[in-house]
C-alpha cells in the first residue's frame, strides 16, 4: 500500500496487512495471533482470552498520566461475501485492494473495512510514539458480525478503563451514542421428497444484481429483498398452476439484505408459455416498483434440467405462505430520535441445508428491547404456523444514549476545532458491541465514530479515503484532550 501513497500512511499500511490475513467471522485465529505478535513486538502488555479477544495496553505519554483511561475498541472479523462470478477463498486468499479515485475497494469481494479500518487505526495509535494521550487500552474482539460472541464472552477485567471509543461506525462527521439491540430466528422446514412424473416442464427463476447492504444501516433505504421478491413470484405461480417446488436458495448472511435468489420448479408443459408471460409481467412490475433503488436489478427465467423429484406439496405450500407472511423491512420509526429506525426485520437467507431441510434465517433489531422481542415473536409465529421448527438465538442488548457524556462533548469540540463544522450526534439502527460492554462495565462513558463507508456487507463495499484521514486526525485530537481523572 505504500506505493499507493494513501494518507495517513501508517493507518493504511496496517489496513493492508490486515487485508492480507484471512479473517472472516468464526475464522479469526490468524488475525488474533497477528495482533498478539504485533503488541508484543512493540514491547506492550498484550493478553488474549480463551475465545481469541486481544487486549494491548499502551502507557500514557509523559504529562498525560492523570488522564482517564481510554479503551479503543474494534472487531477483528469481517463479513465474507463476493460476486457470483468471482473466485475467492476467504479462508486462504488475501483481499485484493483497488484504489478508485477517492475510494478504496476490493476486487469483487467485501473489503473488510468494517471493521478492519478501525483495527488499523487502533494499531496506528499503539505504534505511533509521537502522539499525546493518556493510558490507552486497545481491545480487539472476535465474531462481531455473526453473533457478537467475542463481546459476550469478554470478562470484565478486559474492560478496565473509564472511556470506550468504538471505532465501528461508517459515516465520518457523525458521532454515535446509541445503537439497536438484536436477535436472530432460524426456521427449519422439514420436508420429504415426492417423485414427480408426467408431461412436466422445469424452469429456474433467478433474481440478481440487487443493491443489498447492511440489514441495520440500509434497511430503511427502500431496497428490494431478493428472497421476498422471488417468493412473491412463486406464490403467484403456485396459486395459478399445478406447481412443484424442486429447489430454492437465496442470500447468505444473517446481517445483509439478500442480493440474489433462485428457485427451480416444475409445471405442466401446457402452462409454460403462460408462466413466461406471468414472469415478464412480474419483472416489469417490480422493476418499475424499485426503479429508484434497484436500477441494476436482473430477473431471469429459463428452462432447466428435469429433477423428477419435488418438495412435498403440503410443506412447499406452507413454506411459501410463511415467507409471504413473515414481516420484512422497517417495522417502526423512533419516536424520540427523528429519522432513526426503531424496529426492523430482515429475511436474510433461504437455504437447502440438507436433503430434507430448508433453513430460513432472519434477524430482528430494535432500540427498545420489548419492541425487539415483539417483532421477533411475530416472525417466529409466522414460521411456526407454517410448520417450521424455530430457534431464537443471539439476543444482544441495545445501547441507550447518554446526552451528558463527557467524551461526546470532547469529540464534538475537537471536530469543530479541526474542521470548522459541527459533528452530528446520532444513534444507529445497526448493532454494536457497546450494549454488551455496558452490561459488563456500566460505568463506561462511550461513543462510536469512524470514516465513511458505503455498500458494507456486500461486494460493493468501499471506504472513502479523504474521510479516513479526517477520522484519524479527529481520533488523535480526542485522545490528546481526554478529560483528567
Amino acid at each position: 500500500m505504500k506505493d499507493l501513497n494513501l494518507k495517513p500512511q501508517l493507518l493504511f499500511d496496517f489496513f493492508a496487512q490486515i487485508c492480507a490475513i484471512p479473517h472472516g467471522s468464526k475464522h479469526e485465529e490468524q488475525i488474533s495471533a497477528f495482533l498478539q505478535d504485533f503488541g508484543r513486538g512493540l514491547g506492550l502488555e498484550t493478553v488474549s482470552d480463551e475465545v481469541g479477544n486481544v487486549l494491548i495496553k499502551k502507557p500514557a505519554t509523559p504529562g498525560y498520566e492523570n488522564c482517564k483511561t481510554v479503551i479503543l475498541q474494534g472487531h477483528m472479523d469481517m463479513v465474507c461475501d463476493k460476486r457470483m462470478d468471482v473466485e475467492h477463498d476467504f479462508l486462504k486468499d488475501p483481499i485484493r485492494l483497488i484504489v478508485d479515485g477517492e475510494w478504496l475497494k476490493a476486487d469483487g469481494t467485501t473489503l473488510g473495512a468494517d471493521n478492519g479500518i478501525g483495527v488499523a487505526a487502533a494499531m496506528a495509535v499503539l505504534a505511533d510514539n509521537t502522539l499525546k494521550h493518556g493510558p490507552v487500552n486497545c481491545l480487539f474482539t472476535i465474531d462481531e458480525e455473526t453473533g457478537l460472541t467475542g463481546a459476550q464472552a469478554l470478562q470484565s477485567d478486559m474492560l478496565q478503563g473509564d472511556i470506550l471509543i468504538n471505532l465501528d461506525s461508517e459515516d465520518e462527521g457523525e458521532i454515535f451514542i446509541g445503537c439497536a439491540g438484536g436477535v436472530r430466528n432460524d426456521a427449519d422446514f422439514r420436508f420429504i421428497w415426492n417423485h414427480i412424473s408426467g408431461d412436466l416442464f422445469f424452469m429456474k427463476a433467478e433474481i440478481s444484481n440487487l443493491t443489498g447492504g447492511h440489514s441495520g444501516d440500509d434497511i430503511d433505504k427502500g431496497r428490494a429483498n431478493a428472497n421476498k421478491l422471488l417468493n412473491r413470484f412463486l406464490c403467484k405461480i403456485a396459486q395459478k398452476y399445478e406447481f412443484y417446488l424442486c429447489d430454492i436458495n437465496g442470500g447468505s448472511l444473517h446481517n445483509a439484505i439478500p442480493r440474489e435468489a433462485s428457485a427451480v420448479f416444475a409445471i405442466q408443459s401446457a402452462d409454460k408459455e403462460s408462466v413466461r408471460v406471468d414472469f415478464n409481467i412480474f419483472a416489469a412490475e417490480v422493476q418499475d416498483e424499485y426503479s429508484a433503488t434497484e436500477p441494476n436489478m436482473k430477473l431471469h427465467l429459463q428452462s432447466t434440467d428435469a429433477t423428477h423429484r419435488a418438495i412435498d406439496t403440503a410443506c412447499a405450500n406452507a413454506f411459501l405462505k410463511s415467507l409471504n407472511a413473515v414481516f420484512n423491512g422497517v417495522f417502526a420509526m423512533s419516536k424520540d430520535v427523528p429519522g432513526l429506525v426503531e424496529t426492523s426485520s430482515n429475511l436474510a437467507s433461504v437455504r437447502m441445508v440438507s436433503d430434507n431441510v430448508i433453513k430460513v434465517v432472519t434477524s430482528q433489531r430494535s432500540s427498545i428491547e420489548s419492541a425487539r422481542d415483539n417483532v421477533s415473536a411475530s416472525v417466529r409465529a409466522a414460521f411456526e404456523l407454517g410448520g417450521a421448527k424455530v430457534t431464537t438465538s443471539g439476543q444482544y442488548p441495545g445501547w441507550k444514549p447518554n446526552m451528558n457524556s463527557q467524551i461526546m462533548k470532547v469529540a464534538c469540540e475537537q471536530y469543530e476545532k479541526l474542521f470548522g463544522s459541527q459533528a452530528k450526534i446520532k444513534a444507529i439502527h445497526a448493532g454494536l458491541e457497546c450494549g454488551l460492554f455496558l452490561e459488563k462495565a456500566p460505568h463506561l462513558d462511550m461513543i462510536s465514530f469512524g470514516p465513511t463507508m458505503r455498500g458494507v456487507h456486500s461486494p460493493d463495499e468501499k471506504l472513502n479515503i479523504p474521510s479516513t484521514e479526517r477520522f484519524w486526525h479527529h481520533l488523535v485530537a480526542v485522545l490528546e484532550n481526554v478529560p483528567r481523572k
